[in-house]
Parts: C-alpha cells; sequence; structure tokens
C-alpha cells in the first residue's frame, strides 16, 4: 500500500516562511512525476510546482521567486520551501506522485493535504 505524508504547513505571517515535507511510502517500484498543488476555499485545486522524471521543475507564475521545489536524494521525500508568504498562500497543499507500485502500472497517488495560513 503506497502513502503520501505531508508535513510542515501550519500558520505564518506575511512575508514569513514555511518548508513542506511529503515523504512516499509503501511498495514504491518506481517514481515519475511528483508536486505540489493547492487549493483555497471557494477555488479549484491548482498545480504550485512540480518535478518530472526527466529533471524538470514547473512553478506556477504565483510563486516563481518564493517557492522552490526540491527532492531528497532517496528519491522518495520532497519538499516545498516557501519564503515571502502571501495572504494569498493560505490554502490546503497537497503532495501528489505517479507512482509504479506492486500492482504492476503507474497510479497517481495523492496525500492527505496540509493546511497553509498566512496572516498579516
Amino acid at each position: 500500500q503506497v502513502q503520501l505524508v505531508e508535513s510542515g504547513g501550519g500558520l505564518a505571517q506575511a512575508g514569513g516562511s514555511l518548508r513542506l515535507s511529503c515523504v512516499a511510502s509503501g511498495s514504491i517500484l518506481a517514481i515519475d512525476f511528483m508536486g505540489w498543488y493547492r487549493q483555497a476555499p471557494g477555488n479549484q485545486r491548482e498545480l504550485v510546482a512540480s518535478l518530472s522524471s526527466d529533471g524538470k521543475f514547473n512553478y506556477a507564475d504565483s510563486v516563481k521567486g518564493r517557492f522552490t521545489f526540491a527532492r531528497a536524494s532517496t528519491k522518495n521525500t520532497v519538499y516545498l520551501q516557501m519564503n515571502n508568504l502571501k495572504l494569498e498562500d493560505t490554502a490546503v497543499y497537497y503532495c501528489t506522485a505517479r507512482i509504479w507500485g506492486d500492482g504492476a502500472s503507474w497510479r497517481d497517488y495523492w496525500g492527505q493535504g496540509t493546511q497553509v495560513t498566512v496572516s498579516s
């Protein structure tokens, strides 16, 4: 059973920083795409940052220059460093990954989400 578990959310002041972590565990044979999405109340879930299997990073325009996606050497852990936080960054942040597990096929997995709240 594959699981993604996020941590590191919480409350930060505008201009402050938070770092989110996501650990993938279970029967993992390969990981393709990994990314972070967020969903604010009343809004659709949107892509924040991602890393493709060929090593390309992609960022939403709204976070470029402020957020950094990083992957640990273990490959199963990724981070989202969020600097210069803005009120509009308030949302539930979700980690996602495309994983080849023991089911012998690629499947998309999602974490449970972690709340990020930015205050003025």
